[in-house]
């Protein structure tokens, strides 16, 4: 009987250790050095650690975001709520910009809020379609109003008093996109 658990453990382990190579098309003398390099690398990496809700939390409140979470009913999920800050781009009182300089400014208003995203400040912008008073929208993911505000204030559109802005504490679920 011990005799014929070894074998399965043995075969097993040797079933195991088979790498499943397709055969579709595969020549072995084209795989390069660097191929099987990136073979191996994609077969170690392995999936990112999910952050609890309690992680995430803390993790926010540690960085002075103010949170609260709730139960939902239906999923029992409990859903994780952050404040933000919704700076609404407003038409500024100096519009008398020459056609030259307007585009200028749009240039950098647009650098501004890239560079605002690429650092994790602002999770999205945009325009409004329509001539109103309100240009667009800017939502910022930063723990207070006064950064939220120093950020919109250096926008260069806002700087040249062709927009101005105002701001307004927003909360969302965590995580959550759009639809």
């Amino acid at each position: 009987m011990k005799y014929i658990l070894a074998l399965l453990v043995i075969i097993i382990g040797f079933t195991g250790c088979k790498n499943d190579v397709k055969s579709d098309n595969l020549n072995l003398d084209e795989l390069t050095e660097t191929d099987s390099i990136q073979e191996t690398v994609n077969e170690i990496k392995e999936e990112p650690i999910e952050l609890s809700v309690s992680d995430i939390k803390k993790e926010l409140t540690t960085k002075g975001f103010k949170t609260f979470d709730y139960v939902d009913e239906e999923t029992k999920d409990t859903v994780l709520m952050q404040q933000y800050f919704m700076a609404f781009l407003k038409e500024g009182p100096i519009r008398g910009q020459n056609e030259e300089e307007v585009a200028d400014l749009q240039e950098a208003h647009l650098a501004h809020l890239k560079k605002m995203y690429d650092l994790g400040y602002a999770d999205i912008s945009g325009p409004f379609d329509d001539e109103g008073d309100i240009r667009g929208v800017t939502i910022y993911n930063v723990p207070t109003k006064k950064m939220a505000d120093s950020l919109a204030s250096a926008d260069p559109m806002v700087k040249a008093g062709r927009l101005e802005i105002e701001i307004h504490p927003w909360w969302a679920a965590k995580g959550f996109p759009l639809r």
